[in-house]
């Protein structure tokens, strides 16, 4: 039972202590948990679709309809299936006649989905992602139930409230992606392995090998599971192992890891249709995958021949397969930002770094005090004693361990999203401090509520900007454009309210888009001349020359991180951005003069005009950029989308004249003050 604190201590009428039921508690720990969903997905009304949302939202829809698997095949199953089940039941999918279906063009095919369909776009992407806020509540309530187990009641509600307010869990735990449920996942895996092991028996045999199969379909970063199961089972054989009778434990553990294998196998067969082909057998013809299997599997050293082998073998789906294989190859090299640098492999800096900048500062100090107390509780109890204490924590201590050593060594460094599954680890550790909840120590008692309830602020103050959160120490969430981009700050989500500011402050300026997503500016009622963007969806763009007015670029396209002149501007770039220069004007009369056009394209074909005009329009941005980056912006919607106000004299400064005239500009800019 939990007791409130004895207030009556303090009062000359003794007044006994009040009690709940465990009934009660356990309620009012659902409630707070269905609170933390409804805050997260409420929050997402005022925010666009972002990047990848799209593209699970009708991968899941194409699965559950269809049960063909060639959209986005690299992300978890489940999450895909879950998420668009409102839309399987409400709509139907464009025809499977068009090419973008046939070679899985999945940001085309979903954009025709939910903006070029008479659709409530905004409807049916609320509904996918209050399912994945279900899981959110849900990974809540593991946490509260892990924490009360070990910590009791006041530690379990403790760890539920941490939770609850954090707001990475608050940004993802309502977005239409895999995130959040391979959290709950992982974290139900490493639980039930151990109680199995712990505590024989079919029916928790059973448990943890379904929830290790349904981790496999939630995101290929389950692969990780296997050396965590593997560590967890060294550590219990030898609590368990004995001089005379090693055998029998070794062979309980040997059939429990068979049992767990095939049970895996099979819930992955179930996801994809008990088939080994990735497409539909009525849809087979002309299908493919949006990239083949030859370019995914290219310099991918030894686990080239293993997938080769596999998939001869057809050991498991073609699909599944092939998205293990894409998430290895992406994995080698990708763009990453991170302070002003740039890199393709990444940095073992970046996790910690961003770990550091987007907790609550709060938070990071209840570590801090955890810490500080664990290294005390070693030096009065000594090393072993503390050992045989958390030997009850094992899963999550090697969940923690297993995971922070893959992410340090990852070359994936695009968002912080991707060590979610680490902080419900924390959030039970927390529960250690419920003990000092009590009014027998009351300097305790007020730090750690003083903690909690700034950790609660903090959480408040950002809504519904969850995703931009970055604590006072890195700058806070208005200079969060200069450490992070992507999925950790600009994941597109900012539409709604760049279309209320324009219309509020700049209703008869013609304006300019840079955008990092898939949501769709027109929806929104953005009328905006469209710079490059990423990913390019929708009908092509024209060419259009700059000119004075309202520049808004997302933070993502701002640092060039995608681009294919990434990074800072460079003499290399300066000279062939002056060699194409010229080509200005014969590209404004090639988009807008027919008869020009037909003389110009028999000097040169179609292609390499184009190929002309994308190159030349990516350099003149990247170089524009360059100079927004040190100019004050007047805006900046969301902390994901900043905005300019650029004069004819600014655009034509800031594009075009030589590189020193170029470079006095950028130092000028710089040195001005705020506007």
């Amino acid at each position: 039972m939990f007791r409130c604190a004895e207030f009556s201590k303090f009062q000359h009428v003794p007044r006994p202590a009040v009690t709940f039921s465990s009934g009660f508690l356990v309620t009012l720990a659902v409630l707070l948990a269905l609170a933390h969903a409804i805050l997260a997905v409420t929050a997402t009304t005022e925010k666009s679709m972002t990047s990848d949302e799209i593209a699970h939202l009708i991968a899941g829809h194409s699965y559950n309809t269809l049960g063909d698997y060639r959209l986005q095949p690299e992300n978890g199953n489940l999450p895909q299936r879950w998420a668009a089940l409102p839309l399987t039941l409400a709509a139907p999918l464009p025809p499977t006649s068009l090419p973008v279906w046939k070679n899985a063009d999945v940001w085309r095919y979903g954009h025709r989905f939910f903006y070029d369909q008479a659709l409530p776009t905004d409807m049916f992407v609320f509904a996918g992602r209050a399912m994945i806020a279900l899981f959110s509540a849900a990974t809540g309530l593991l946490v509260f139930f892990y924490s009360r187990t070990h910590f009791g009641w006041r530690g379990a509600f403790l760890s539920l409230a941490l939770f609850a307010f954090c707001p990475a869990f608050l940004a993802h735990g309502a977005l239409a992606t895999s995130d959040v449920v391979m959290t709950f996942f992982f974290l139900a895996a490493v639980t039930t392995w151990w109680r199995h092991l712990e505590q024989p028996g079919f029916g928790g045999a059973a448990l943890s090998a379904t929830v290790l199969g349904l981790s496999c379909v939630s995101k290929f970063s389950a692969v990780i599971l296997g050396p965590i199961f593997a560590l967890i089972a060294v550590v219990w054989f030898a609590g368990r192992v004995q001089p005379d009778g090693w055998r029998a434990p070794l062979l309980r553990l040997a059939r429990s890891t068979a049992a767990h294998v095939v049970a895996a196998g099979a819930i992955i067969w179930v996801f994809y249709g008990l088939r080994f082909e990735a497409f539909a057998p009525a849809l087979a013809d002309g299908a493919s995958f949006n990239h083949g299997w030859g370019w995914i599997l290219q310099d991918m050293g030894w686990p080239r021949t293993l997938f080769i082998q596999l998939r001869a073998w057809q050991a498991l789906p073609d699909a599944f397969l092939y998205g293990s294989a894409f998430v290895l190859q992406f994995s080698q090299q990708r763009g990453a930002f991170l302070n002003g640098d740039y890199s393709l492999t990444g940095w073992i800096s970046f996790f910690p770094y961003t770990f550091v900048a987007k907790t609550t500062l709060p938070f990071l100090l209840l570590i801090l005090v955890g810490v500080v107390a664990g290294f005390r509780s070693v030096k009065a109890s000594g090393i072993r004693t503390v050992l045989t204490r958390l030997r009850p924590f094992t899963p999550l201590l090697i969940l923690f361990g297993v995971y922070w050593a893959t992410s340090l060594a990852s070359h994936l460094n695009i968002g912080h999203r991707h060590i979610l599954p680490t902080y419900p680890v924390l959030f039970i550790a927390a529960g250690a401090f419920g003990a000092w909840l009590d009014f027998r120590r009351p300097f305790a008692a007020l730090l750690v509520s003083f903690l909690t309830v700034w950790h609660v602020t903090e959480s408040c103050l950002i809504r519904p900007h969850y995703l931009a959160y970055f604590n006072r120490v890195a700058g806070g969430p208005a200079n969060g454009w200069r450490h992070l981009v992507d999925s950790s700050l600009d994941w597109g989500q900012d539409l709604p309210g760049l279309a209320k500011w324009l219309n509020r402050h700049a209703k008869h300026e013609r304006a300019f888009l840079a955008y990092f997503g898939t949501g769709d500016p027109d929806h929104e009622g953005i009328r905006a001349t469209r710079l490059p963007a990423l990913p390019e969806v929708g009908p092509e763009r024209p060419w259009h020359p700059l000119s004075a007015g309202i520049y808004c670029v997302s933070a993502t396209m701002l640092q060039h991180v995608y681009s294919s002149v990434r990074g800072n501007w460079t003499l290399e770039r300066e000279a062939e951005y002056q060699t194409l220069r010229p080509l200005e004007a014969l590209l404004l009369t090639y988009q807008h003069d027919p008869i020009r056009r037909a003389e110009l394209l028999r000097d040169a074909p179609e292609v390499k005009w184009k190929t002309a005009w994308k190159r030349y329009e990516v350099l003149r941005f990247a170089r524009l950029s360059h100079f927004l980056r040190v100019k004050p912006a007047i805006a900046n919607i969301g902390y994901s989308i900043l905005v300019f106000r650029l004069s004819d004299d600014d655009v034509a400064a800031a594009t075009g004249g030589s590189l020193k005239d170029w470079s006095a500009l950028i130092e000028r800019t710089a040195a001005a003050p705020p506007p």
